[in-house]
């Protein structure tokens, strides 16, 4: 199970499926910031927080921040659902150099 450090941008596997229009018109589409790792404060549960680097923006000017159940974060794509997609895990880690920001 891949991990990440805070700062590190990631690509949600759905980026694969986008068509050069839509990542023309959107260049950070599914691309997400990730933030740390966060407890449940009733379960106990590991919730992994990440920002979205796309879409609307708070009064701050600060994209949207999620929180998803660790184990769910860092699973593997379900290539039975979607057998298009070539990406092994649900977020990978992507290079700077290689996305707009």
């Amino acid at each position: 199970m891949e991990r990440f450090k805070p700062g590190d941008k990631l690509r949600h596997f759905k980026r694969t499926l986008l068509t050069e229009q839509k990542l023309a018109a959107e260049p950070n589409m599914y691309l997400y910031e990730f933030v740390g790792v966060a407890t449940h404060s009733e379960t106990r549960e590991p919730l992994v927080i990440y920002r979205a680097l796309y879409g609307e923006t708070d009064e701050y000017g600060e994209h949207k921040l999620y929180a998803r159940p660790a184990e769910m974060f860092y699973s593997e794509v379900d290539h039975e659902k979607y057998p298009e997609v070539s990406q092994k895990f649900r977020f990978e880690k992507v290079n700077r150099d290689s996305v707009l920001y």
